[in-house]
C-alpha cells in the first residue's frame, strides 16, 4: 500500500521594510508549516514574483519609495495572487479602498498572530475553491481568465476587480448549480468589511453590467428566487 502524498505547503511572500518584524513573522509563520519568502521593497518584491509565484502575499502599506497601494496594483496586474494587508494604518477609507481593489482581507497592527494564521488560511480556503486558472468559456460572447482578472466579452478585454473575481470564481466553481447569497457573502467578502446581503446584489449588478450584453436580461449570471445566484454556459 502506498504512502498518501504529502500535502504541498503553501507560499506566502512578505512584504515589509521592517527587518526584525518581518524575520520573526516569517519564522512563525514557517513553524505553521508555510513556505514563506520575504521582500523588503518594491524591488525585492519583484524580483520576488519573478522568481516564483506565492500562493498569497502579506503587505504592509508603509514602504520606502513605493507604497503598498502600487505594490498591490502591480500585483493584481500580473496575476490574481491574493493580498492581505498588515498595516499600522488605520482609516476606514483606506482599509475600504483597498479591500475594494486589491486586497482580501485587512488586519490592523498590532495584531494577534493566530488571529492571523486563521485569516491566511479562510483566505487560501476561499482561493481553493476557485474554478481552474484555464480559460473558461460559457458562450460565443463570453469567456472568463479568472486568473488574469478579466472576462473576454463578445471579443474585447474587461478588466475585473479582485471581489467581482471572487464572486465569478466561488459561482464557476459550483456551475451550474444556484450558491445561496450567504454563503456567497461568507466566502467572497471579508469579515472586516461586515457584510451584508445588499453588497451582493450590487455587486452582481456591476458584474451584469461587465459582462452581459444585455445587463437586463441577463444569459450567464442569473439570480435564483429560492437560494442567491448561478452562472451557467449558454449557446
Amino acid at each position: 500500500m502506498s504512502a498518501s502524498p504529502t500535502p504541498r505547503r503553501h507560499r506566502l511572500l512578505l512584504i515589509d521594510d521592517d527587518s526584525r518584524f518581518v524575520d520573526m513573522l516569517a519564522d512563525r509563520l514557517r513553524r505553521e508549516q508555510f513556505e514563506v519568502s520575504v521582500a523588503r521593497s518594491a524591488a525585492e518584491a519583484e524580483r520576488e514574483l519573478n522568481r516564483q509565484w506565492p500562493d498569497l502575499v502579506v503587505l504592509d502599506l508603509m514602504l520606502p519609495r513605493t507604497d503598498g497601494q502600487t505594490i498591490a496594483a502591480r500585483i493584481k496586474h500580473r496575476a490574481d495572487i491574493p493580498i492581505l494587508v498588515l498595516s499600522a494604518v488605520t482609516a476606514s477609507e483606506t482599509k475600504i479602498g483597498l479591500l475594494q481593489r486589491y486586497a482580501e482581507d485587512y488586519v490592523t497592527k498590532p495584531f494577534d498572530f493566530h488571529e492571523l494564521v486563521a485569516r491566511i488560511e479562510r483566505i487560501l480556503r476561499r482561493i481553493g475553491d476557485r474554478t481552474p486558472s484555464e480559460l473558461l468559456r460559457l458562450g460565443p460572447d463570453l469567456s472568463l481568465e479568472l486568473r488574469r482578472g478579466r472576462a473576454i466579452v463578445a471579443g474585447r478585454s474587461v478588466h475585473l476587480s479582485p471581489i467581482e473575481i471572487r464572486l465569478l470564481g466561488t459561482l464557476a466553481a459550483q456551475r451550474p448549480q444556484p450558491v445561496a447569497t450567504s454563503h456567497i457573502l461568507e466566502t467572497v467578502w471579508s469579515t472586516a468589511e461586515d457584510p451584508e446581503p445588499a453588497y451582493v446584489w450590487v455587486t452582481v449588478r456591476r458584474l451584469r453590467q461587465k459582462i452581459e450584453v444585455d445587463p437586463d436580461q441577463p444569459r450567464y449570471l442569473l439570480s435564483d428566487r429560492a437560494t442567491g445566484y448561478r452562472l451557467v454556459e449558454s449557446d
